[in-house]
């Protein structure tokens, strides 16, 4: 569950914290809620895969702008890094948009 007390949604858009790499503060980032709504459903976890404003393409990436979501809005065109997948837990992060 998210800290709202709802559980995720693939396609969903989400922001969780993360911290630098000196472990000083943290930086809320966004990711693609990519598991399915069985897994969310059992698991205290959720699998995202990386969303950045940083409009370079490198390879195992693609675009993303406002036409693909079905709600919500993104601040700017953005990119999604299938090279960058993680698992965590659900209780990290904020509510967002959801895609087509």
């Amino acid at each position: 569950m998210m800290q709202n007390g709802t559980m995720p949604n693939q396609g969903e858009i989400v922001l969780i914290p993360v911290p630098f790499t000196d472990l000083s503060s943290q930086k809320r980032r966004s990711v693609i809620v990519i598991s399915n709504t069985e897994y969310n459903r059992r698991s205290r976890d959720m699998i995202v895969v990386a969303v950045t404003s940083n409009p370079i393409l490198v390879p195992n990436s693609f675009g993303l702008n406002n036409d693909d979501l079905t709600s919500g809005k993104l601040n700017k065109p953005s990119v999604v890094r299938a090279d960058k997948i993680y698992t965590l837990e659900q209780t990290l992060i904020v509510k967002g948009s959801a895609l087509k």
